[in-house]
């Protein structure tokens, strides 16, 4: 994984954190990094694309979509600082309940902070257009 920048060090380490309590079912753990105020926007080529604004929607829109798990995780590989946002490379590999077969997906998802919160968190199915929008580059990243 990248070196962060000091400035969002503790940012960094705390979106390992989440992502690890997502993968445990630990909604709320997940959860503490955001603002109460936070907007999350899914991919809009995502079949559940949406746009959910405050904690205890985005809080609802997850634990709807972790529950949708038989099993599997959202591994961060890679955390790229660009400014006051974090582009996190991920592998996903889920089963789903209702499904023999895995899915896999490699996503960005970009996470804009302020004051040490996520105030917006968005997804882009596509690495290089996460990339894009927060400003960043890395062209060994994809």
């Amino acid at each position: 994984m990248s070196e962060p920048t000091p400035s969002l060090l503790a940012e960094t380490e705390a979106l390992k954190g989440a992502y690890a309590a997502l993968n445990r079912n630990d909604i709320p753990g997940f959860a503490q990094l955001f603002d109460s105020q936070i907007e999350w926007i899914d991919p809009v080529e995502d079949p559940s694309y949406g746009t959910y604004r405050g904690l205890a929607a985005v809080v609802a829109h997850t634990i709807e979509a972790r529950a949708r798990w038989a099993e599997g995780s959202c591994e961060p590989v890679r955390l790229i600082v660009a400014g006051d946002k974090i582009v996190v490379f991920v592998d996903v590999r889920v089963r789903l309940k209702d499904e023999v077969q895995w899915r896999e997906g490699r996503p960005a998802d970009v996470y804009t902070f302020r004051n040490g919160k996520v105030v917006q968190a968005r997804s882009f199915l596509d690495r290089q257009r996460g990339l894009q929008w927060a400003g960043a580059t890395a062209p060994d990243a994809i």
